[in-house]
């Protein structure tokens, strides 16, 4: 059998696993007639370069993997099946010794696609955008390597709500509120809902919790700080703040799609036995 379809694998490089499931991963891929090419997730402009033109990526690792493929290749539309290697695999959809029995399903398109709402964030520095950022899962305004807080000015719609003294602010997704955000205390979401999530870490006098806020708002963050600051965008980009910079994050027009292959009402399930 010969297809015109084109599948990349991403493997974590620190789970030897991962490399050797990927390596029979592709065996089994070709022996269908797919066109396969395969790369570390932490090779992101290899990765980059290669999804364009693709029809599918399948990740190897852990919820970050999968976290990492989204953002690398936002705006895409490239659809993403997680194998789970890692230690919660709330986003994976199946389990290593899955795979090979689901290949050919895979390749016939007999699956479901789910889709995740991610954000978009500016990062601007006198007045102008310096960076720019795409998220799965959050974005975090915080303090630096110095045990300090820092004073965040939060606007919503350009409408001041409130200056948070605090160890950090998070702007998270639906997707999000399992991760960060939860570990704050804020609430969990249904995954397939459009919605902005604000949770403040540990602040300081704040009678205002989370905030859960429809998709057309602005949240700007302006920071305030003796020391330095930290701009992180899904746990894994790291930016230092100055004092006096902003963060504007909104919804991204851009959304992830994650490949399903089980029932639709899958989370709650999921939900409740990761969390057990």
């Amino acid at each position: 059998m010969v297809t015109d379809k084109r599948f990349g694998l991403l493997h974590h490089p620190k789970i030897p696993e991962s490399q050797q499931l990927a390596q029979e991963t592709e065996t089994g891929l070709l022996a269908l007639g797919v066109s396969v090419w395969r790369a570390s997730a932490w090779e992101e402009a290899e990765v980059l370069q290669a999804a364009y033109e693709s029809d599918l990526l399948i990740t190897f690792g852990g919820d970050g993997t999968i976290v990492r493929a989204a953002r690398v290749t936002a705006g895409q539309n490239l659809p993403i099946l997680g194998v789970n290697l890692g230690r919660l695999g709330f986003l994976a959809e199946l389990q290593p010794w899955e795979v090979s029995d689901r290949l050919e399903a895979l390749v016939n398109g007999q699956y479901w696609l789910e889709e995740r709402m991610m954000l978009h964030a500016d990062l601007r520095r006198d007045q102008r955008v310096i960076q720019s950022f795409e998220a799965l899962n959050d974005v975090v305004v915080s303090r630096g390597r110095v045990g300090r807080v820092v004073r965040l000015d939060t606007y919503i719609d350009g409408q001041y709500l409130k200056t948070y003294v605090a160890d950090g602010v998070i702007v998270s997704t639906p997707t999000g509120s399992t991760a960060y955000s939860l570990a704050a205390g804020g609430p969990i979401l249904d995954p397939q809902l459009f919605n902005i999530l604000l949770t403040p870490v540990a602040p300081h006098l704040a009678v205002a919790r989370a905030l859960v806020l429809p998709t057309t708002v602005h949240v700007h963050l302006e920071v305030s700080t003796e020391y330095e600051a930290t701009l992180t965008v899904d746990g894994q980009v790291d930016v230092p703040l100055n004092d006096g910079d902003a963060v504007i994050v909104r919804a991204s027009p851009n959304v992830c799609h994650f490949v399903r292959m089980g029932e639709r009402n899958y989370f709650y399930r999921t939900l409740l036995e990761r969390l057990r």
